[in-house]
């Protein structure tokens, strides 16, 4: 008879209503047992689906004073330089690796998918990202997928 749209609908509705919907009058015995079964029901709420925050949006939310002192993992000495690759140099950035295949149709491809993955949580990848985003507005959704990080690692 209710789904979780109407229910509460259902719910403000007073006996007579109720007993005219289903052709009964409101003092009828059926109509009576409808309204103990609709005051049993409990109320539902709809959870509202989570929003993914960047980590500057986190930090907007604490109750931590803005000085302007945010921690950049990208700047910690033991953290390795990370860069964003433009996809024009891509090829050029990756040849010395040998990653210039072919695909189906003979056509010259990039093989990314031998590249190691960085997971999109990955705090020096966030930053990266944030960083592109105050760049440029509007970057469409995914705009991150598929994309290179160069990493330099310094050897001692």
């Amino acid at each position: 008879m209710a789904n979780d749209t109407n229910l509460s609908q259902l719910k403000m509705l007073s006996a007579d209503e109720i007993g005219a919907r289903i052709g009964l009058k409101g003092d009828d015995e059926v109509v009576e047992r409808y309204m103990a079964i609709l005051r049993d029901q409990p109320t539902r709420n709809r959870k509202s689906r989570s929003v993914k925050r960047t980590i500057t949006q986190k930090l907007e939310d604490e109750d931590i004073p803005a000085h302007g002192d945010r921690f950049n993992i990208l700047n910690h000495e033991l953290v390795p330089h990370h860069e964003l690759v433009d996809i024009e140099d891509e090829e050029r950035v990756l040849f010395p690796w040998g990653l210039l295949t072919t695909d189906a149709e003979g056509n010259p491809r990039l093989a990314k998918e031998r590249l190691p993955k960085i997971l999109i949580n990955d705090p020096a990848v966030q930053v990266l990202k944030e960083m592109e985003e105050s760049k440029v507005e509007g970057l469409p959704a995914g705009w991150l997928t598929n994309r290179v990080v160069k990493v330099v690692r310094y050897s001692r």
